[in-house]
């Protein structure tokens, strides 16, 4: 068995766990089904698959609770592969990520941590991970025993991404996010990406092959392409798509129920490479995907200086736009956290600024219109 990767090519995220029914609203307030998710933890060990990921920021820091409740307390240690991460905001020196580490291995009950990964890497915060010496630190925690191999998770450019791999070689994976409708994205830049990592012979962790789920919600037209060329489910062709890269050794999937669980299993326990009429089938898809007429919003950012409301407007056009290609998903959660530090769409005043700047020309004030209709009514 390899340490670093497990059994099989199916991770289990631990970031959409299955949660109590509550009617709170405050979403610090988030409860994670422990028995459900033990029942899960127990079937997938049972199959064959033992690799689990997590972070400390997934679920409020239920996430990890639901490592020790679930997975270490009640299985040995060499039963399951376990990746954790250092995330930017909860330290501010080098000294106090030794402490975060410290604690995230309390909170797991564990030893040592069989990956460990630099999280959500972009140019935002890369200059924070060198100044808190966040590379030289992963290293010597290796080198101590207490993480067995290390890496990142990285969101932006693959101009960034080459400069980060030509700087640390000590890294030994990146975790990306990567699927069908993401492949030529030009703000993802998945293909890019992957030809990055490729380029450093670095191993490949997949996140988000569902994207967020939305890939296993398609509009019918999409929805009945599948079913016509098999039984499998949107999902399985997802997954399989993000599996079937040359480098590519783990994909994750945030499992929220035992029932998404068990569908996986069904095209992951024995897994085959697409074949070229499921790359076909794909293309029909995107295609279908693609031609939904949505707000060209490009992410730019501009919109926002200025808006007296505080209005995420991006973020939330971002939010518009995946409802309307998925028009069945359920984006409330999606949508209560996007204005849970900002202003809602219904809170416009019409003030127009963000339009005199916006460099698509976007009647910004009516689509905002149309995302307070949709998601807060």
């Amino acid at each position: 068995m390899c340490k670093k990767f497990g059994n099989k090519k199916l991770g289990f995220g631990l970031m959409r766990l299955p949660q109590n029914k509550t009617d709170k609203k405050d979403l610090s307030e988030d409860k994670v089904n422990f028995e459900e998710v033990s029942k899960m933890v127990d079937y997938f060990l049972e199959n064959g698959f033992n690799y689990f990921d997590t972070a400390h920021g997934y679920h409020c820091g239920l996430s990890e609770i639901a490592v020790k409740n679930c997975l270490t307390s009640r299985h040995k240690r060499e039963e399951y592969i376990l990746t954790n991460k250092l995330t930017a905001p909860y330290f501010n020196n080098q000294e106090e990520i030794y402490k975060f580490f410290n604690e995230q291995l309390k909170i797991c009950g564990v030893e040592y941590f069989d990956n460990y990964l630099i999280h959500s890497v972009s140019k935002n915060n890369y200059k924070k991970f060198l100044d808190c010496k966040a590379f030289e630190s992963l290293v010597d925690l290796k080198n101590k025993g207490l993480i067995k191999h290390i890496g990142m998770s990285f969101h932006d450019s693959p101009e960034l991404l080459d400069e980060i791999l030509k700087a640390h070689p000590e890294l030994e994976m990146v975790q990306i996010q990567f699927n069908y409708i993401d492949f030529e994205d030009e703000k993802i830049k998945a293909k890019e990406n992957y030809e990055v990592i490729r380029k450093y012979n670095k191993d490949i962790i997949v996140m988000e092959p569902v994207k967020g789920g939305k890939l296993t919600n398609l509009p019918k037209e999409a929805e009945n392409i599948f079913s016509e060329l098999s039984n499998f489910s949107p999902a399985s062709y997802a997954i399989r798509y993000a599996a079937s890269f040359d480098g590519v050794k783990m994909v994750l999937s945030g499992m929220s129920s035992f029932e998404q669980m068990k569908d996986n299993m069904t095209f992951m326990t024995n897994f085959e490479k697409l074949e070229e009429k499921d790359y076909k089938v794909i293309e029909k898809v995107v295609k279908i995907l693609k031609n939904i007429d949505q707000v060209p919003c490009t992410f730019c950012e501009y919109c926002l200086e200025g808006c007296p409301k505080n209005i995420f407007i991006p973020k939330l056009i971002e939010l518009y736009n995946s409802h309307l290609i998925y028009p069945e998903a359920d984006y409330s959660h999606d949508y209560e956290l996007a204005t849970r530090s900002s202003g809602k769409a219904g809170d416009c005043i019409k003030c127009k600024k963000c339009e005199k700047i916006c460099p698509q020309q976007i009647y910004i004030t009516q689509v905002l219109e149309k995302i307070s209709s949709e998601f807060e009514n």
